[in-house]
């Protein structure tokens, strides 16, 4: 009889008793343990069991669970009678900062003290302790909402040291989700201050610790050392790429292969691996997301589980304000190519405004991106990565993260689709600088701190406020336009997938930006008429005041770039005729858009326009 599916238990304790479906993952404790590392951060996407082997360390680990091991005894940690006495023998200390989601850095701070009072409070038997004399007892008692820095910051230090004077025994550390409030910290404008507080933090609870036995902590990603980790030389840091708890996070082939066939699943096998497969831990391949797995497993059909935990928000962010450069990648990955990249696991949060490969690096971490392969240069010692989407699942989140780009102008987009499928030039001028006009500056970058993550984009900027970034780069007048017709690009892209092939090249700028349509062989959902059968060629410039008198004549030099430059030689080496091949000249300036139809050779110059 197939056990129960339990979604969203993340109590080990509560899994097991309940007999709940449950992939066993005991045998990190063993791993870990004898790993012999001090301090170890294991960093892995979210939703992959971090919180769930957390809490099972804690149950096997602290004192407070001494002679409560029967909990385990069907796992395999419990086959090793070494094991069976660790049960239970020292103290611990865990917290989770997976809710420190604030605004400001005041809101913040205030949610770190209240975890932390909270915490002392499962301790408040040490006030009746002779092992503690007045001043330390009322130290415990200061511990609140309203307490200084210096008392927050050494808080976990010195709760240490009461706990080994009560037991004995040093102490176990286990952080969940360190790397959130520095998230929302670079999210939100206050980055610096969080930095300098968590620094403090660290160094108190794992650096000049005495008390200390061991600690674990995992996150999402490896922050840089430069912040917060420069004083902690003992850390052990296990990324996605370490060979290190391989198996111990996410389900592998073979655990999956074996719910389903307990579940009555099996014959989708395949169909599961396509959606839900593809991340790789060290050398070991065909991880699966353990979310989405068990999500299918109780609700039995296929839907974005894993992608819809959360907003994307920062994702959504980084690539919508992102150069044209990141959003052709995208494009490119959206189509199924491989993207090849430098990645430095450091994840340096205030280089995500410059460094297009910082923004790569957090993709991967997060579990977007997975690793074809990857080389080591030797002369330079720098990482070469073979990248590509992870699976099925976070294709179609990308793919709904762009169409969302456009649903402010909703029936408008679709009607410029439309339009150009049916070549109506006066309709596709009509809703293109509708379009313009209601998501320009949604794909501008702002100055403004950064504010809610659900709140970003939510409505158009002033022009004044959409010129610049709060890193003090601001971008030329001329890349607020390539911003917005990639994103563009990138939005014909997910909505005509499945009738063009489309490619974008940029060769220098964006004035040499151009776009081929190629229709798919067997295209059975023509719209009208079969007008979509036909290829298209699309160019965009923006206007030189200096060599174009109006915008007309930018679109005319639009299309004579494209006979010029020959563009359509590529579909006719590839048997489509000159008459089924469409070409079109975009002109733009500031947020007006001027479409022109034609040829610009001879008496043949064909040509319409609002």
């Amino acid at each position: 009889m197939a056990r129960t599916v339990g979604i969203g238990i993340q109590s080990f304790d509560k899994l097991i008793r309940n007999q709940y479906l449950y992939i066993d993952k005991s045998n990190f404790i063993k791993e870990w343990w004898e790993s012999g590392d001090d301090l170890t951060l294991i960093t892995r996407p979210r939703r992959f069991g971090k919180t769930l082997n957390m809490n099972m360390l804690e149950r096997f680990l602290s004192i407070e669970y001494a002679g409560q091991g029967e909990i385990f005894e069907r796992l395999s940690i419990w086959k090793e009678e070494k094991y069976r006495n660790l049960q239970g023998t020292y103290p611990v200390i865990f917290l989770s900062f997976a809710g420190i989601k604030s605004s400001s850095f005041a809101e913040a701070k205030k949610s770190l003290f209240y975890l932390i009072e909270k915490l002392y409070n499962r301790y408040d038997f040490l006030l009746k302790e002779d092992s503690l004399n007045e001043k330390e007892k009322n130290f415990i008692k200061s511990i609140s909402v309203k307490m200084d820095n210096y008392s927050a910051v050494s808080s976990l230090g010195t709760l240490s040291e009461f706990l080994y004077r009560y037991y004995g025994k040093k102490v176990i550390i286990l952080l969940d989700e360190y790397d959130t409030p520095l998230q929302e910290a670079w999210v939100y404008g206050y980055w610096k201050e969080m930095v300098e507080f968590i620094r403090g933090l660290f160094n108190s609870t794992f650096k000049t610790n005495p008390y200390l036995e061991r600690a674990v902590m995992t996150g999402i990603t490896r922050v840089s050392k430069e912040p917060i980790f420069s004083d902690l030389n003992n850390l052990e840091v296990v990324t996605t790429t370490s060979e290190k708890y391989e198996n111990s996070f996410g389900f592998t082939e073979d655990e999956v292969w074996a719910a389903l066939q307990e579940c009555g699943l099996y014959e989708n096998r395949l169909a599961v691996k396509d959606w839900y497969d593809g991340f790789t831990f060290g050398k070991r391949k065909d991880i699966y997301n353990p979310w989405s797995i068990i999500n299918y497993l109780d609700k039995k059909r296929f839907s974005t589980y894993w992608a819809n935990t959360s907003s994307n928000g920062l994702v959504d962010k980084l690539i919508r304000e992102g150069s044209a450069d990141i959003k052709i990648s995208m494009e490119n990955l959206l189509k199924g190519e491989h993207l090849y990249r430098e990645i430095d696991e450091q994840i340096i949060f205030d280089q995500l405004d410059a460094d297009e490969n910082a923004i790569w690096s957090l993709f991967l971490a997060s579990g977007y991106l997975k690793v074809e392969s990857y080389e080591i240069n030797e002369d330079t010692g720098t990482d070469l990565y073979e990248l590509a989407l992870t699976n099925k699942e976070v294709q179609i989140m990308f793919q709904k993260m762009i169409r969302k780009w456009f649903t402010r102008s909703g029936t408008v987009y679709n009607g410029f689709i439309r339009a150009l499928l049916q070549d109506d030039v006066k309709s596709m001028n009509a809703y293109m600088n509708r379009v313009a006009l209601a998501t320009f500056n949604y794909f501008r970058v702002s100055n403004e701190p950064r504010t809610s993550l659900l709140e970003l984009g939510d409505c158009p900027r002033t022009n004044s406020e959409a010129v610049g970034f709060d890193s003090g780069r601001n971008p030329s007048m001329e890349t607020q336009p390539e911003r917005f017709y990639h994103g563009f690009v990138l939005g014909l892209a997910v909505e005509l997938t499945d009738r063009y092939i489309i490619t974008s090249n940029r060769e220098s700028g964006f004035g040499r930006y151009d776009v081929i349509m190629e229709p798919k062989n067997g295209t059975d959902n023509a719209v009208i008429n079969n007008c979509d059968r036909n290829a298209i060629i699309m160019e965009f410039k923006v206007r030189d005041a200096g060599e174009e008198k109006s915008l007309e004549d930018t679109a005319d030099a639009a299309l004579k770039q494209i006979e010029e430059q020959r563009y359509q030689v590529t579909l006719e080496n590839r048997g489509i005729s000159d008459d089924r091949i469409r070409k079109y000249g975009f002109a733009f300036e500031g947020k007006e858009v001027l479409i022109k139809s034609g040829s610009i050779y001879g008496n043949s110059m064909l040509s319409e326009y609002l």
